[in-house]
């Protein structure tokens, strides 16, 4: 599977940085890029990629916008964000994933890491940077005025689905929720397919921020 970028930021030497590294590496073409959020919007529109490497602060139209945008656009639904920023505030995170990013990750992440990055939203998976850790994003959508949904949302969920839910939210993968729970993975792939079906959830991540908006799941401690 080749994997479609467009790269979206400000900086062109940053740019230029990331599309030598993906082009170098099998499996990844960078389709187009650009300098600002109304240029990421339009070229996702235009080339459908299957991910958009978007920057935080742009001018005009910022990524955090660009993202909610791409996300919320019924065209775009198979286009995943990958938000990249030399910024690790909680509310960066928090906005990100609940604009509809699948990921994020700091801009000095390792190059390693920011393939495997790539491959992990490219396949539908949420991903959060190691030093940003879920526990910042449940403080933040902890404090009652950042709780965003009515907790009766949950009420079409079985009570299998809300261990499942519970358990995405807690960072496992599908075949650590297998083992968790007994079953077998493709009933865990089921479950949590339904759940992202019955919330209207874009994937993984956005359940992880429901999870904790709906009170579902609260901070340790």
């Amino acid at each position: 599977m080749v994997v479609r970028v467009v790269l979206a930021d400000d900086q062109a030497l940053v740019r230029a940085g990331f599309r030598v590294l993906l082009e170098t590496e099998d499996g990844f073409d960078v389709v187009a890029e650009a300098g600002d959020g109304e240029e990421a919007v339009a070229l996702a529109r235009r080339h459908r990629p299957d991910i958009v490497v978007m920057d935080v602060r742009m001018p005009g139209v910022d990524g955090l916008a660009a993202t909610r945008r791409i996300t919320d656009d019924p065209e775009l639904t198979e286009v995943r964000v990958l938000v990249l920023t030399t910024f690790d505030l909680d509310e960066y995170v928090y906005e990100a994933l609940r604009a509809g990013a699948s990921g994020f990750l700091l801009k000095d992440t390792d190059p390693v890491e920011l393939l495997r990055a790539l491959r992990v939203v490219a396949d539908g998976e949420a991903l959060l940077a190691p030093s940003v850790t879920r526990r910042l994003i449940a403080e933040f959508v902890a404090r009652p005025e950042n709780r965003r949904i009515d907790a009766s949302r949950l009420g079409e969920l079985t009570g299998r689905e809300r261990e499942v839910l519970a358990l995405v939210a807690g960072g496992l993968s599908n075949d650590e929720i297998a083992d968790e729970l007994v079953i077998s993975t493709a009933t865990a792939r089921t479950h949590v397919s339904r759940i992202m079906t019955k919330l209207a959830a874009r994937d993984r991540a956005q359940l992880v921020v429901l999870a904790y908006e709906s009170g579902l799941v609260r901070p340790a401690g």
